[in-house]
């Protein structure tokens, strides 16, 4: 019987391989892929038990994997076929979406961590990479306080952004995936792997942050899948592209989390940098001190450093350490010990 049943999907797989073929990529191969999702249903019967019930399931699933350029190679840990719902889904990991960007070139390289009560996490602002002391074999690391992802961009820029648990689980309780578990008990990603599923929670916040290229939007069509098809449903990240009062469609990043007044007033306060930075008599350290005397709070610092040109945004990086360092020269010491 399994091996009808098999048979009959092997057959519904491979009657793909022209839709497959004009959507995938050129390094995506028709047959490799195949052979995945083959090899995944036979080694699972519930999974397909599923597939045989819900065949169309399985069709959408494997042409999502050319959709959107992921592969079910398990040594790439980038996407998986589960059974969900009386269907077949294509999960796509965390490592998933930082392959995608990276694809696009985007970002150079990118890492997502969870941060435990007993670890040292230090972070040394937005535009460069934290400081995070742990032991990583310790038994008991406390509970988890929080996440983040830091990524280097195709500018050598490092961009970082930082989640709490309790931002995170807000976002998570309105998921569909997580209601269905609270109400009817259905085991969701939620449940069985939670720091897969707060490591993507945090990037799909971040990668609104991120340069946008060509190809960028196979990134923006992996989350777009998983927050609907995938039941993720994270309406907050996707609220940039409504048009509710306050507001903008289409605006990037972080801006569109705040209100037009703030946007607008975010806009002349980066174009005043860019015009001392561009400036001959005045250059990066006016711009500098132009945006340090605002006292911005961190959701609008980060939306300010979304819009600013990126060899602004490096001037400035460069102005920070340049001064950090000369503070930390002049820092009185205290006595010296006597031999």
């Amino acid at each position: 019987m399994a091996s009808n049943a098999l048979a009959i999907i092997r057959d519904d797989i491979y009657g793909l391989r022209d839709r497959f073929t004009a959507l995938a990529s050129n390094e995506r191969t028709f047959e490799a892929e195949a052979g995945f999702a083959i090899q995944v249903l036979q080694q699972n019967d519930y999974a397909l038990k599923i597939a045989m019930e819900n065949r169309q399931s399985v069709i959408n699933a494997v042409t999502n994997v050319a959709a959107i350029g992921v592969s079910l190679n398990p040594a790439k840990k980038q996407a998986y076929l589960v059974p969900r719902d009386g269907k077949i889904c294509l999960d796509i990991s965390y490592m998933g979406l930082l392959d995608l960007a990276i694809q696009s070139g985007s970002i150079r390289w990118g890492q997502a961590e969870l941060v435990y009560d007993k670890d040292i996490f230090t972070l040394r602002g937005f535009d460069r990479a934290p400081d995070h002391d742990r032991n990583p074999f310790a038994k008991d690391r406390g509970a988890i306080v929080g996440a983040y992802v830091v990524v280097k961009t195709r500018d050598g820029d490092y961009l970082t952004s930082t989640m709490t648990i309790d931002d995170v689980y807000a976002i998570r309780d309105r998921s569909s995936a997580w209601r269905a578990w609270t109400d009817k008990k259905k085991k969701c990603p939620w449940v069985t792997d939670e720091g897969e599923m707060i490591k993507k929670t945090v990037i799909k916040r971040a990668y609104k942050l991120w340069p946008k290229t060509e190809r960028f939007e196979k990134v923006e069509k992996a989350i777009d899948y998983l927050n609907n098809e995938g039941g993720e449903g994270l309406d907050d990240i996707q609220q940039h592209h409504s048009t509710g009062p306050g507001v903008i469609k289409g605006t990037d990043g972080a801006m569109a989390a705040l209100s037009i007044e703030a946007q607008n007033y975010l806009r002349e306060l980066a174009g005043e940098a860019e015009e001392m930075f561009r400036d001959p008599e005045r250059g990066v350290s006016f711009a500098f001190d132009r945006i340090e005397i605002e006292n911005c709070d961190s959701d609008s610092k980060v939306a300010l450093w979304s819009i600013l040109p990126s060899d602004l945004r490096r001037a400035l990086k460069e102005e920070g350490d340049v001064r950090r360092k000369a503070a930390a020269k002049t820092t009185p010491r205290g006595p010296e010990t006597a031999e």
